[in-house]
């Protein structure tokens, strides 16, 4: 039977590539870490990892153990935090970055209750590659990335995939015949920037067509865009969770309904070995709310 220390030890090797890494963070020696992975590996049969002149490489079977293993004992971690130690051991504050609007729309509802463990939470807002230079800096506990950066020291786990929409407000969806890149080609464009990668990117994979107009509007907010949209000031694609709602509600109109629309992954980045306590409570709380997400 595999114990929990094993699993631990395996994680922290896993997520640090390193075995000296990993017996720092755990407080233990080299060789004990060596020894619990050999155990393990005995139990289970299989090598876990390959040694390299800088660290380990995991094997495919450390991938998938790590994977089904690692959100459990987070939890566990999380739960240690909480209920072993006391809440007091939580107080202090987070410091989380991300988009503005998914964390208004699904992470900021996630830790509403975060003040009942005494934990406080700042929130800055910008583009992935900024923020993720803050988190290895140390300036940031926990960002929401909506790309996976190649970065020592972190962990990207993937949290939710956006699905795109081409959308328009009720104006502009009835002075239209049809829909396609020609007749599109007559209506202002809004971005959230002025490359316009998400509308090139639609066009490409659902109409076919290479966009070439450049945008009527540009606002680096996707909340206002949709805001935006809704009052007729043209079309634009934007992410399901923004404008799900007003779609329903009629005040916005989904103009196409592809079999295969873009989509886009948001992660969940941190670092392989948490600072404190309250930052793995956090990270825990999200992995659990994404689930329903």
């Amino acid at each position: 039977m595999v114990n929990l220390e094993q699993l631990r030890t395996f994680l922290a090797v896993y997520r640090a590539r390193s075995v000296s890494k990993a017996a720092e963070a755990l407080n233990l020696t080299q060789p004990a870490v060596t020894k619990q992975l050999k155990s393990l590996e005995a139990r289970l049969g299989k090598p876990l990892f390959t040694r390299v002149p800088r660290g380990v490489i995991p094997t495919l079977a450390a991938e998938a153990l790590a994977r089904e293993a690692g959100i459990h004992l987070d939890a566990l971690e999380a739960l240690s935090s909480t209920f072993k130690l006391g809440a007091r051991t939580l107080e202090g504050t987070v410091y989380l970055g991300g988009p503005g609007d998914f964390l208004g729309a699904k992470v900021l509802p996630a830790l509403a209750g975060l003040h009942e463990q005494g934990v406080k939470l700042r929130v800055k807002l910008g583009m992935p590659e900024s923020l993720v230079e803050e988190l290895e800096a140390g300036a940031l506990d926990l960002v929401i990335s909506t790309v996976r950066l190649s970065r020592k020291g972190l962990e990207f786990v993937p949290v939710y995939q956006e699905t795109f929409v081409l959308v328009a407000g009720l104006s502009w969806a009835g002075r239209l015949s049809a829909v396609n890149a020609e007749t599109l080609a007559k209506v202002p464009l809004l971005a959230y920037s002025e490359d316009l990668p998400i509308l090139r990117r639609y066009w490409r994979q659902v109409l076919g067509k290479n966009l070439q107009d450049s945008a009527s509007v540009v606002i680096e907010d996707l909340r206002a865009l949709a805001l935006a949209v809704q009052s007729g000031a043209g079309v634009s694609v934007l992410p399901r969770y923004i404008v799900e709602d007003a779609i329903a509600l009629g005040r916005l109109v989904q103009l196409l309904k592809p079999a295969k629309p873009p989509t886009n992954t948001l992660y969940l980045a941190s670092r392989l070995i948490s600072p404190h306590p309250r930052a793995t409570f956090v990270r825990q709380l999200l992995l659990d709310a994404a689930r329903s997400w």
